[in-house]
């Protein structure tokens, strides 16, 4: 049996990467690390409280400079957040990030590329990587967290892409992307854009639904593990999940995955003895008052570390 590495939870409440939910309305996701941690994530885990990464304050203004909302105080954040990961697996830890927003992902893989070559198992119902015109019209408003692949793998300003001089910090080829979900609209203006001409090998919901969420996540395991890496990240946005039980979310998912098939592809890549850290974004409490939603996310995640092994 595999020797896995002892787990560190590490709370990064950022919601830089999100535009505002209404004129005035700061985006609840920096909550999510609270949400998880009342539902008893760290002590069910039998893992390390490793603290908060603390972000900036968040800005609803438009950034030309940069392209993206909040983009130089991103930039800073990424830098923190590196520093603190790169620390926790120098102990030789696995770190279970409790992001706000995806945009996380900037710092995360800041990390990774510090220490060596990695991969990325990307779970999201979007590709989080296609840059449009209607979006690069948009000069100043882009966000992080719609974005957020793009910009790991060097696509995008230097400012948030190139960091420590390190562009970029994932190559599309070490990405497997897990549970896209299009609709006919999304799919004829995607058509023509980024992620669908690029070398990231993807795995979408129907691959799932036709073959079973054990057996694509077994595949998206054995594709990072053929790579030789140094290891490999998983992201995971909580729109994935289907609107029935994920409601708490900015863009609400009428086509997603069940609770049981998220839990089945996060145990077949945590598995691997390559698996170096989990991160979880999106949910967001003000949208889920009762706290049902974190519940659900936190029982799905906890399971998944049970069947994979890593956890009693």
């Amino acid at each position: 049996m595999a020797s896995f590495a002892p787990i560190s939870v590490l709370d990064a409440p950022s919601n830089l990467g999100l535009r505002p939910s209404a004129p005035g309305v700061i985006p609840g996701v920096y909550q999510l690390p609270r949400a998880l941690r009342a539902q008893g994530i760290v002590t069910r885990l039998g893992a390390e409280d490793a603290g908060m990464v603390m972000p900036p304050a968040y800005s609803p203004e438009a950034e030309p400079d940069i392209g993206f909302r909040n983009g130089a105080a991103l930039g800073r954040y990424s830098v923190a957040l590196a520093d603190r990961i790169g620390a926790l697996r120098a102990q030789g830890r696995f770190v279970l990030l409790l992001g706000g927003d995806c945009s996380v992902l900037v710092g995360s893989s800041l990390a990774l590329r510090r220490a060596g070559t990695h991969g990325l198992a990307f779970i999201d119902a979007h590709d989080d990587f296609s840059y449009d015109k209607d979006r690069a019209a948009l000069a100043g408003r882009l966000t992080a967290a719609g974005l957020d692949l793009a910009l790991a793998t060097g696509h995008g300003p230097d400012a948030l892409c190139d960091l420590d001089g390190l562009k970029p910090y994932l190559r599309e080829e070490d990405v497997v992307h897990l549970g896209l979900s299009r609709s006919d609209e999304d799919t004829a203006v995607l058509a023509v854009q980024e992620f669908d001409t690029s070398r990231i090998p993807s795995l979408p919901l129907t691959a799932i639904r036709q073959r079973g969420a054990d057996a694509v996540g077994d595949e998206a395991r054995a594709l990072l593990e053929a790579r030789e890496l140094d290891g490999f990240w998983i992201h995971v946005d909580a729109d994935v999940l289907d609107l029935s039980v994920m409601p708490a979310v900015d863009s609400p998912n009428p086509e997603g995955l069940r609770l049981e098939e998220l839990t089945s592809l996060l145990a077949s890549l945590l598995r691997s003895p390559q698996a170096v850290g989990l991160e979880l974004t999106i949910l967001d409490p003000d949208l889920d008052p009762e706290g049902h939603c974190a519940r659900a996310f936190t029982e799905a995640v906890v399971a998944a570390f049970a069947l994979s092994g890593r956890v009693p």
